[in-house]
């Protein structure tokens, strides 16, 4: 299952969001490092089109796609140092597949602010930094280990070498290895380096609930949007305080909430969804009774891979994959229909895996 880990200063929300992403009941205190060891969640991606095929195959169960949050604690300034036990928290960072980055924009007396008062670039950039510090780190130790293969001048070692100069230049000088013009080859090998600051991020501004309608309302919020434009990061408004209070009700009640605020989606399901899309994922769904489900895969991946997915047997007696597109079935309004009308298609173990492909795998046992 795939993560995302929640991460930024003390006292910015991490816990609270978490708290109302998963209904767990996770400490959220006015204190640095109330959280030490990380909190792992799982939600539940809401699909709407799982709704429909539910109510056109009938079977017994409905089982969506999951995704994993976890809660990190708090990072400070010189975490990559060992400051407030930073080294095992940039840990945690470490085996996530994305980050989420609570960023605080909302006033509060009664919160109070590793640094005294509110200012989002300077908190991210307060990140940011130990992240790379946190790279360089990481190159050093590469380094030193291709020592005995540059001295018989082995090519894949030099080749390393000269990748991590050029990545430990433009971390000194301040930059963005997301950024960086590399070649197939230098970023493969940059990918297994498993550096932070290369992860791909959200950021999530914290807003208080006065300006949910609005949140450019708040100069902050202004800031941060700029920002954001300008590096290219997804950026996304929420107040945690709200979407705890709406976790705690049924389904009725929150949409009343939501409509009470103006808004048409829970933020929470929108940083669900863009956790999602950020990583590339996609969906297919299995229809087979007893049950209905949806599946995560990685955009591009081919039917042979999908069928892995589902039991290690699918992949290695693999036959083939009759493919029903969500649309047609829509349009046709049953499985049968659509199969009459020539929708229903056998694809081989090569055929690249479409965001909403209903999937029958054939194979050998």
């Amino acid at each position: 299952m795939l993560k995302a880990g929640i991460i930024g200063l003390p006292n910015v929300g991490k816990s609270t969001l978490f708290n109302a992403l998963t209904k767990a009941s996770v400490v959220a205190t006015n204190y640095p490092f109330s959280t030490i060891d990380p909190n792992v969640g799982t939600v539940l991606v809401k699909d709407p089109r799982l709704v429909v095929l539910d109510r056109i195959y009938q079977r017994d169960r409905l089982t969506p796609t999951a995704f994993q949050f976890i809660d990190i604690a708090g990072l400070v300034r010189g975490a990559s140092k060992g400051e407030g036990l930073g080294n095992q928290f940039l840990a945690h960072i470490r085996e996530v597949d994305a980050i989420c980055h609570v960023v605080r924009c909302f006033e509060d007396e009664e919160v109070s602010h590793v640094d005294q008062h509110i200012d989002p670039l300077r908190d991210l950039e307060t990140v940011r930094i130990e992240l790379l510090l946190a790279d360089l780190d990481v190159l050093d130790r590469r380094q030193e280990k291709l020592y005995r293969k540059l001295k018989v001048h082995d090519k894949e070692a030099l080749a390393e070498k000269a990748l991590l100069e050029r990545l430990r230049a433009e971390i000194n000088a301040g930059g963005d290895l997301r950024t960086l013009d590399l070649d197939e080859n230098e970023d493969r090998q940059l990918k297994s380096f498993n550096l932070l600051s290369i992860k791909p991020m959200i950021w999530v501004a914290n807003i208080g609930e006065e300006v949910l309608d609005d949140p450019c309302q708040n100069p902050h919020c202004q800031t941060l949007l700029k920002k954001a434009e300008e590096v290219q990061t997804d950026l996304l408004f929420i107040s945690a305080k709200v979407e705890h209070e709406i976790a705690q009700l049924d389904l009725d009640e929150q949409q009343q909430y939501l409509e009470a605020y103006g808004l048409e989606q829970s933020g929470l399901d929108r940083l669900i969804e863009l956790s999602y899309a950020l990583l590339g994922l996609k969906t297919f769904f299995t229809t087979k009774a007893p049950e209905v489900r949806a599946w995560t895969f990685k955009d591009g991946m081919r039917a042979q891979a999908c069928a892995g997915l589902i039991h290690s047997d699918f992949e290695k007696g693999f036959i083939k994959a009759e493919v029903l597109a969500f649309d047609d079935l829509v349009h046709y309004g049953s499985a049968q229909v659509a199969k009459e009308n020539g929708r229903v298609r056998l694809e081989g173990r090569d055929y690249p895996v479409k965001d909403g492909d209903i999937i029958f795998f054939k194979f050998n046992v």
